[in-house]
């Protein structure tokens, strides 16, 4: 009945009608329906699909985000461990696919039983990266036009994590089920904690069950665009004018203080995605599905825009044959994590 009553949970299918129509629409004024491989030229697909987060982050200049390293599938235990020790990753980490699906395979390895674990039962490339220091996180969408020599934020999320508090009386697991949002993460967490759900959280102790904002996992993704003003503009403008051929997409990011994040302070990129990306600020429970609509055509009508003014300065849009064996590498993609 929650998922029902909150279009923020219904199937992409259906939230989606109205904008397949607005692309169906730009496929044909650009005669070509993969015309988003133009948007962010240096992106593999323009990041709409198979794009390594690893050659992403390559891109951005190393002091905006944490150590992060790539590990190949089958890569042996002994292997991994001397890939992070080498590179002053130190537990806990984040290991996560290379080539994501909005949170599937994220987890927080605590130590090298963990690690073992991961690396034992991971059939995909993956990467390990050190926890970023900040307590806050905000999804920031920044949209440039090629002729332009500063962008613009279009939208900005914050999230709240999955988070319970005890009261020296409940299990975790009833703490969880107090709160719909994280019930319908139960299975998931079952798997990942075990009995460990079992156990009384003491008095007023908080614990982060899920340590990154992924709505799929369970974060609640409020409207922030309110934040939006000239000097974090000016932030961001720094940053994204030092990621060669990024035009379009949202940058997560973890944080301290907004005030800091304005001035461009204590804040690290915990992912940049390109053409795929939402302006997720549209999933606060407090939007109305026509308001997500106006949003998401919108932003398509940016990206659309931009990958024509690409294609005039000589990005090629993706050929059809190309393009739909992309398509169906990334669907097997999918399958691995989804199984994992």
């Amino acid at each position: 009945m929650h998922k029902f009553t909150h279009w923020e949970y219904w199937p992409f299918q259906i939230v989606y009608i109205p904008i397949c129509f607005l692309w169906v629409y730009y496929s044909i004024k650009a005669k070509s329906i993969f015309f988003f491989n133009a948007s962010n030229p240096t992106i593999k697909n323009g990041g709409f699909m198979m794009e390594s987060k690893k050659k992403i982050y390559d891109l951005i200049p190393q002091k905006y985000y944490p150590v992060t390293e790539l590990i190949k599938e089958k890569t042996s235990f002994d292997a991994v461990q001397k890939v992070i020790e080498k590179a002053g990753i130190t537990y806990p980490f984040i290991a996560k696919p290379d080539i994501g699906l909005r949170g599937s395979g994220v987890k927080k390895i605590e130590n090298a039983t963990d690690l073992k674990q991961y690396a034992e039962k991971a059939n995909f490339d993956y990467v390990v990266q050190n926890l970023i220091p900040f307590q806050n996180e905000v999804g920031v969408f920044y949209v440039r036009y090629p002729h332009e020599k500063v962008g613009r934020i279009t939208g900005i999320v914050s999230k709240e994590f999955l988070i319970v508090t005890g009261n020296g009386i409940a299990t975790l697991e009833e703490l969880i089920k107090e709160n719909p949002r994280y019930e319908l993460q139960l299975k998931v967490l079952k798997q990942e904690y075990g009995s460990k759900l079992d156990e009384i959280l003491p008095f007023s102790e908080k614990i982060n069950l899920v340590p990154y904002g992924n709505h799929a996992r369970g974060a609640k993704f409020i409207d922030g665009s309110q934040w939006i003003t000239p000097e974090l503009t000016a932030t961001f403008n720094e940053l994204c004018l030092q990621i060669p051929g990024f035009y379009f997409g949202r940058l997560d990011i973890m944080y301290n203080t907004l005030e800091e994040l304005e001035q461009g302070k204590n804040f690290s990129v915990v992912e940049l995605n390109g053409a795929a990306s939402e302006p997720t600020h549209i999933y606060d429970p407090k939007n109305s599905l026509l308001f997500a609509w106006k949003e998401l055509a919108r932003h398509i009508t940016y990206m659309y825009e931009i990958s024509v003014a690409n294609n005039k300065k000589g990005h090629p849009y993706l050929p059809h044959k190309v393009g739909m064996k992309e398509y169906r590498l990334h669907q097997k993609q999918n399958q691995k994590i989804i199984n994992f």
